[in-house]
């Protein structure tokens, strides 16, 4: 009797989780990094904090902890963006949506000083609403993977597989490039790789 009340119960509770979780959007994705060097992106003038080592875009601070952002040279309006991305130890790091106003974060947060991955960051407001990103990332040091789909003032974003956010903004430009963020005051390293973009239809 307890087993078939347990079934019942996971019956019924799938299709509540799977409505919580929308499926992705079909689209086809190009490479926005090739692996080799920086074409594509706009490089900030005496660039010294973005490298490209072994296929992978490297990202650290310089001695004196000086953040920089690396922006794509093509704009998006609706879009998804992907890419790998692993680090170790405290990092604040993320990926600018059209604008720097309106970023969706990995690792801690400088204010609130715990893991926010997942979440998006918008100035002023700090963190509107959390992502449950956190709890789906690997162990330090191996690859993450990140989805996220930007149609108009909706941002979906996916942590490994897992949607983690739905977050509608009421700032969010209509067009504008996409950015990776290494945030100052803070020494520290991200990797990212199989960075890949495409126009949501």
């Amino acid at each position: 009797m307890r087993i078939t009340a347990a079934l019942l119960l996971v019956t019924l509770t799938l299709p509540l989780l799977a409505a919580d979780s929308p499926a992705p959007a079909e689209v086809e994705l190009q490479s926005i990094f090739n692996g080799k060097d920086l074409t594509g992106w706009k490089v900030p003038k005496d660039n010294i904090w973005w490298t490209v080592d072994d296929g992978m875009l490297i990202s650290q601070n310089d001695p004196k902890k000086k953040g920089s952002t690396l922006w794509t040279e093509k704009t998006y309006k609706d879009f998804v963006v992907e890419c790998e991305f692993r680090f170790k130890g405290s990092i604040d790091s993320g990926v600018f949506l059209r604008t720097s106003k309106q970023q969706v974060q990995i690792g801690d947060s400088g204010s609130l000083k715990r893991d926010m991955t997942g979440s998006v960051y918008v100035p002023g407001k700090g963190y509107p609403k959390d992502a449950q990103g956190i709890k789906h990332l690997k162990p330090q040091g191996e690859w993450n993977h990140m989805r996220i789909e930007a149609r108009g003032p909706e941002y979906r974003i996916w942590i490994n597989g897992a949607h983690v956010l739905t977050f509608h903004s009421d700032k969010a430009p209509a067009e504008g490039p996409i950015g990776l963020q290494l945030h100052p005051n803070k020494q520290m390293r991200i990797d990212f790789r199989n960075l890949r973009a495409g126009d949501l239809k």
